[in-house]
């Protein structure tokens, strides 16, 4: 019996503060590297009376609109869940965010906090794509923001919104072409 092959799981989140809990996840954005046609995108009602008028500034999101109409964290995790465990009847999903901290800070306590646990597994790890262009390139580390590696592979046209749709399509955009930048292993069949 063959393996299903990883799906790479791009995600973004939006927030009005730096950390889960205190502050709120106010929406969340996925999509597979390579497929497209293969996304998720939530609002989320805000926990707590507490945000950081700056933070809430970026994503352009009406925080009374998402208090009235938004859904609960506990459907808007449940839909995401379904949604990363559906893909399993084509591939293994792997998250994947840049920076991974940021986006699985917030999306593995929310899951945990809402879901009861995380479709991504128990530690909610992934793959962050500025230690992923870190390794294979060889790069530091100040140099491997989203903007710098877009320009190195040539990348135009692909804005970063703030809509963490739009964004999650944006990173498994890249991703998509920081793995067809790779070198050829030489263990492979041609």
């Amino acid at each position: 019996m063959s393996r299903l092959p990883e799906l790479y799981v791009a995600v973004d989140v939006e927030a009005d503060g730096p950390i889960p809990g205190p502050y709120s996840m106010i929406s969340l954005g996925m999509a597979v590297v390579g497929r497209p046609d293969l996304t998720f995108y939530t609002e989320l009602k805000p926990i707590s009376d507490e945000y950081v008028p700056k933070a809430l500034a970026v994503s352009g999101l009406d925080r009374d609109r998402l208090l009235r109409e938004a859904p609960h964290p506990a459907a808007a995790m449940g839909a995401a869940a379904r949604w990363v465990n559906g893909l399993r009847r084509i591939g293994r999903p792997v998250f994947l965010a840049g920076p991974a901290v940021w986006d699985g800070m917030f999306v593995h306590w929310y899951f945990v906090r809402f879901h009861g646990n995380s479709p991504f597994g128990t530690t909610g790890s992934g793959i962050d794509l500025r230690s992923y262009w870190m390794g294979l390139t060889g790069r530091e580390w100040a140099s491997t923001g989203k903007g710098g590696i877009k320009h190195e592979l040539g990348l135009t046209g692909l804005p970063h919104t703030h809509h963490a749709g739009e964004d999650a399509a944006e990173l498994a955009k890249v991703f998509e072409a920081v793995l067809r930048s790779r070198p050829a292993d030489p263990g492979e069949d041609a």
